[in-house]
């Protein structure tokens, strides 16, 4: 009995003990909090350079995955780092292929179920964007399907850049914030110290971006009206307002084929245009794009690398968003106001 007793005061102490313990260390984790835990940001295939640019300007490394590829083409990722709890930046853009957007959803779905707490999906280049609306009979919305896809794969929060509309935000249920190039474009085109400078859209649907760059850098505006054949194809294009004498810088969201822009760039320098810039997002650059770059007047394409280029061009300049998405990544994960970097 008397061991009995001896017993008993032993696993009361003890359990007590780890009782203390264990509410020690709750209040800790949660004094810490998941939020305080450094974040992993993770590079999809297409996306690794810029990834890792945004990793070196966020402070922290790259994390590691490991994608295995079967013969028929079938592939699957896999996080080599522990992510439970953690909050989680998975880059990529989902230019075409549909590999790219594939690996994203796969990503995120990998995430979900090794139990990290926030997913972002950052998508510098949001792929399929162009179709956000039935523009014709029984066509698909490709853009509100994709933003279907991201989320049931388990992304709880959607980051990108200068999406071809505006409205495809309201596609997802979870927070997008949708970042303007124009807050790294800007001070480039400032640096130039241009007179006479005149900002150009090359469609009525882009002279929003156009009047806002014109508003910041108080210049004029003017509008290139086209009417297409079919897709990436022209049949005419007049110019809305005057160039003559002026340095004329082109903005757009992106840079496909580059027809409408080299078009747009040669009728500016026949109408009287000093020189002609082109600003575009986004380099898809398809077909025989960069011939006609090197061919055009244009005396400049400025892009990002939300996509990475084919090949160089002497008449093409890169300026890099890393530090963009770093600098808004590291203030969701400490929940401070990205409103200053929305200069549109």
């Amino acid at each position: 009995m008397k061991f009995y007793c001896t017993y008993l005061n032993n696993f009361k102490f003890a359990h007590n003990k780890q009782q203390l313990r264990n509410k020690q260390s709750f209040n800790t984790t949660k004094k810490m909090g998941s939020s305080q835990l450094e974040p992993k940001i993770f590079a999809c295939t297409q996306s690794q350079i810029l990834a890792l640019n945004i990793a070196e300007n966020y402070g922290v490394k790259l994390g590691n995955v490991n994608v295995l590829k079967f013969s028929d083409g079938e592939f699957q990722p896999a996080f080599m780092d522990s992510v439970r709890g953690r909050r989680i930046f998975i880059v990529g853009s989902t230019f075409p292929t549909a590999d790219n957007l594939m690996e994203m959803l796969l990503m995120l779905d990998a995430a979900k179920r090794a139990s990290a707490r926030h997913i972002t999906a950052v998508i510098p280049y949001f792929g399929w964007a162009r179709q956000d609306r039935k523009d014709r009979p029984r066509v698909a919305i490709g853009a509100k399907l994709v933003a279907n896809l991201i989320q049931t794969a388990g992304a709880t929060r959607i980051m990108t850049l200068d999406l071809h509309a505006d409205q495809i935000q309201g596609f997802f249920e979870k927070p997008v914030d949708h970042l303007y190039a124009s807050s790294m474009f800007l001070p480039y085109i400032k640096s130039l110290n241009l007179e006479n400078l005149t900002i150009a859209s090359p469609d009525m649907g882009g002279s929003k971006r156009a009047y806002a760059y014109s508003k910041y850098l108080e210049s004029d505006v003017v509008i290139c009206y086209k009417q297409r054949l079919k897709a990436n194809i022209i049949s005419t294009m007049e110019l809305i307002g005057d160039v003559k004498d002026r340095h004329v810088i082109v903005v757009d969201d992106m840079i496909d084929t580059g027809g409408t822009l080299t078009k747009a760039a040669d009728l500016m320098m026949e109408e009287g245009a000093l020189s002609v810039r082109a600003i575009c997002t986004h380099p898809i650059l398809s077909g025989n794009a960069y011939e006609r770059i090197e061919k055009s007047k244009l005396l400049e394409l400025i892009v990002s690398d939300t996509i990475p280029l084919k090949r160089e061009s002497s008449k093409i300049k890169v300026v890099s968003c890393a530090p963009l998405f770093a600098d808004v990544m590291h203030k969701v994960h400490t929940n401070t106001s990205i409103s200053g970097q929305f200069l549109m």
